[in-house]
């Protein structure tokens, strides 16, 4: 099945859809900016806590999407996952974020 044909699919599970989101994420560069931008959520959330800064918050939504856009838009040059499938998608960032932590997945993305 093509990228394509999987884009349109209904994922009737998130182990179905994982290998559908790490293949969207082939890039090094793209994958990297999602790890980046999971670190600095992380990071927002972590001083607004300590903080009490709670306007920050306001920034997760920007900074995680606006890394991993980034990505989709100028490195992989697909249409981000959570255009069709945002649940899973976010899901998805962050296994493949544990992912990349325990070496599971690479950094290294699979560059065709």
């Amino acid at each position: 099945m093509t990228t394509q044909n999987n884009e349109n699919k209904q994922f009737t599970s998130f182990n179905a859809f994982y290998p559908f989101y790490l293949h969207e994420h082939r890039n090094s560069t793209c994958r990297t900016l999602h790890f980046i931008g999971s670190w600095l959520v992380l990071g927002i959330i972590a001083t607004a806590v300590f903080t009490s800064s709670w306007v920050l918050l306001w920034l997760i939504p920007l900074v995680g999407y606006g890394f991993a856009w980034v990505g989709h838009f100028f490195f992989e040059k697909n249409r981000p996952a959570t255009f069709k499938h945002p649940i899973y998608s976010l899901m998805g960032d962050w296994v493949m974020f544990k992912d990349i932590l325990t070496g599971k997945v690479s950094l290294k993305g699979e560059q065709e």
